[in-house]
């Protein structure tokens, strides 16, 4: 059965209704998860391992039946664990239809069907009696159901549930338990994730600052964790403020409770500083004794241990509802608060904590300013980034004259107020959405520009004569950034935009950026080819089944795509040079006809091709342009350094392109990409030559 989906095209910027197969997105869903990389997770397989089979031996030394229930069994593979290590039955939950279906066969392969019962339900929904989905209570509970966060994905409603219905008194749990760890730090470039800083800017009569308005200053932001591979992180990139403590532990093998509460420590500063960031991580103890470990520390906390690489669990970085000054030695408390699904953290003076003894619930920090609904962490980052406004300012001088009628086109962008504090005569700028019009007079209050730029809230092909008062456009600026886009070509929406509005330009108007090209270049991942690599067998078990499914599920739509990844989190080494493979004019309307580029690109380096990474460079003027992508190769090893405040493309070739030596280099890699004008969409396709 097809069904019709409406969706807004990021690229083309128009709503289309597009016929998609019924299982579109269950396919979505599996193309786009992380079971490949638990399953290449050696490290927490082998650890369940253990605890699993310490599990059965402690239940079986007690002279009863191993009974196993396995809350989202998955691929089915700590159930098959627990059978291989002598459990009488097992009871596997999965509540993704496909899911179940796969484990069930998965179970079937490796001969554990008499073994294991695959229950195609929410845990909740189980029944337990002599007509129920399982005989008895379980003695044995075995659960993977963990995100970086540790709660994220509902642990302890489904935990509470299963003990109040599913498990028995005193059961073994795998894990036993799970301890999260805090860090008290300062961080500059974190914190510019989270709140804008000033701008300032050399116009002709003096120095500008842009400042945020108040309520923005004061905003706590979203609740929703910031979760990051801190592993990736540089030590000159924070301070450390506190040692690592230990924030709450929860049992699982005792009565778990959903509901909201507190926890509190106390922390004596190891430094003077400003406390804006908490970093949290969590780790897992298998069996009783803690002997089991399975830890998410980042570098810097076990530097003699090796890291694990993993991209389904990672650290999360928590921002202070306001930075406040510690000094060394001064004690100061940390409050986490949680809900059934995620924590916060607050930050208080000894001495406030006496006054404050009533001590009232904290309440999940919501954002009343709106900036943090328009603008995720990158793109505060990227607002904050001097050297990247420095290059907007040098062009926007370049092509301004004191005449000039400016209109932006971006989503909640700067640019407005730059254009004129650098001397245009008036600025229009045009706001998509009721959040981003909302931000920007906020902005413009802020710094007393209410009433010398207007904002049009409309889409560019509704703008009239009337919007701009009368008015010819003769400098259309963009950086471009909207908010829809999650490729790097989806920005593109720019040139769209400008063609939609071609009849307010003036016949010589200045278009910034003139241009922007698409580039590529051929790489070798240190770790994210896993999250598409198949995994065959895994702790001696065949899940290729699983393989199948996700290699299906990746060619549902006859090409592949390309996904979006921030890269200065996945370090890789450059196998070729940076290629430019298409240019777009934005001085010229969007063709009619597709724009498309073939050739070849030559491998420099040995290593395995496991895909090619795509970036957008603008060229704002002939000589000044900006990178989404790749800012520099850092060494002769190829290592790259990329814009941290941008995902890049990355397109996984299907099979990986090994070369050991220079001498049996396959030559090149040929492409070929086409980026049809009608859809927006960039197809590509590559061949080892």
């Amino acid at each position: 059965m097809k069904t019709f989906c409406g969706r807004a095209n990021p690229t083309t910027g128009s709503l289309e209704w597009v016929e998609e197969d019924e299982d579109y997105d269950y396919h979505q869903e599996i193309a786009r998860s992380r079971y490949a990389d638990m399953l290449h997770d050696k490290d927490r397989n082998m650890k369940y391992y253990q605890g699993i089979r310490a599990a059965v031996s402690r239940v079986k030394g007690r002279g009863e039946k191993a009974i196993v229930l396995d809350i989202g069994t998955g691929t089915g593979l700590l159930s098959m664990m627990a059978a291989s290590a002598g459990a009488d039955f097992c009871y596997a939950v999965e509540v993704f239809k496909p899911m179940a279906n796969a484990a069930v066969k998965i179970v079937e392969k490796n001969g554990f069907h008499d073994k294991i019962k695959v229950i195609n339900k929410h845990s909740t929904e189980v029944t337990v009696g002599p007509d129920g989905d399982m005989q008895c209570r379980a003695n044995i509970l075995v659960t993977e159901l963990f995100d970086t966060e540790l709660i994220g994905e509902g642990a302890l409603p489904t935990y509470e549930h299963a003990h109040k219905y599913l498990v028995q008194e005193g059961c073994e749990a795998v894990p036993h338990r799970a301890t999260v760890y805090v860090q008290l730090v300062e961080s500059k470039r974190m914190w510019s994730w989270n709140k804008l800083f000033p701008i300032h800017v050399e116009a002709e009569d003096g120095e500008k600052i842009i400042v945020s308005p108040s309520e923005m200053e004061n905003c706590p932001g979203v609740p929703s964790v910031c979760d990051i591979q801190l592993n990736q992180m540089p030590s000159s990139d924070f301070t450390v403020l506190s040692d690592v403590v230990t924030m709450f532990s929860v049992d699982f093998s005792k009565p778990v409770r959903s509901a909201s509460t507190c926890y509190k420590v106390q922390l004596e500063p190891v430094k003077s500083g400003k406390a804006q960031i908490v970093l949290s991580w969590w780790d897992i103890d298998m069996d009783p004794s803690g002997t089991i470990n399975c830890t998410m520390a980042p570098y810097w906390v076990k530097p003699t241990s090796a890291v694990q690489w993993r991209d389904h669990w990672m650290q999360c970085v928590y921002f202070l509802p306001k930075e406040e000054q510690v000094l060394q030695g001064q004690k100061v408390h940390l409050t986490a608060c949680r809900d059934e699904y995620s924590v916060w953290y607050t930050l208080q003076k000894a001495r406030e904590e006496d006054e404050n003894k009533a001590d009232a619930r904290v309440e999940s920090p919501v954002c009343r300013c709106q900036a943090h609904l328009l603008w995720n962490r990158p793109r505060f980052g990227e607002l904050n980034d001097q050297n990247r406004t420095r290059q907007y300012i040098k062009s926007l001088m370049h092509v301004l004259k004191t005449d000039s009628v400016c209109l932006c086109i971006s989503d909640g962008s700067l640019l407005p107020v730059l254009a004129h504090y650098l001397g245009a005569e008036q600025v229009f700028t045009l706001e998509n959405s009721t959040v981003s019009c909302s931000v920007m007079k906020k902005f413009f209050k802020a710094n007393h520009l209410e009433d010398k730029i207007k904002i049009v809230e409309a889409r560019p092909e509704l703008l009239t004569s009337s919007h701009l008062e009368d008015k010819k456009i003769s400098v259309l600026v963009g950086e471009p950034f909207f908010t829809t886009s999650l490729l790097p070509w989806h920005n593109l929406y720019f040139w769209y935009a400008r063609t939609a509005v071609t009849e307010h330009l003036a016949s010589n108007v200045t278009v910034l950026p003139q241009s922007a090209a698409l580039h590529m270049m051929i790489v070798e991942f240190q770790d994210l080819w896993r999250i598409r690599s198949p995994c065959g067998t895994c702790e001696g078990f065949d899940v290729q089944t699983m393989d199948d499914m996700i290699k299906n599920s990746l060619n549902f739509r006859e090409s592949k795509e390309a996904e979006p990844h921030p890269l200065w989190e996945y370090p890789c080494k450059s196998l070729s040079n940076p290629q430019e493979v298409l240019l777009f004019d934005f001085r010229k309307t969007v063709p009619q006809h597709c724009l498309s580029a073939e050739g070849s690109v030559n491998l420099l380096r040995k290593g395995k091709s496991h895909g090619a990474v795509l970036w957008m460079e603008y060229h704002l003027t002939a000589d000044i342009s900006v990178s989404t992508g790749l800012m520099q190769i850092s060494n002769e090893k190829g290592n790259c350094e990329w814009n941290p405040h941008c995902k890049q493309a990355v397109y996984f070739f299907s099979s990986v392109i090994e070369s050991e030596t220079l001498a049996d280099l396959p030559s090149a890699i040929t492409y070929a990409i086409n980026f049809d004008t009608k859809t927006g969409e960039i197809a590509m396709n590559f061949k080892l030559l």
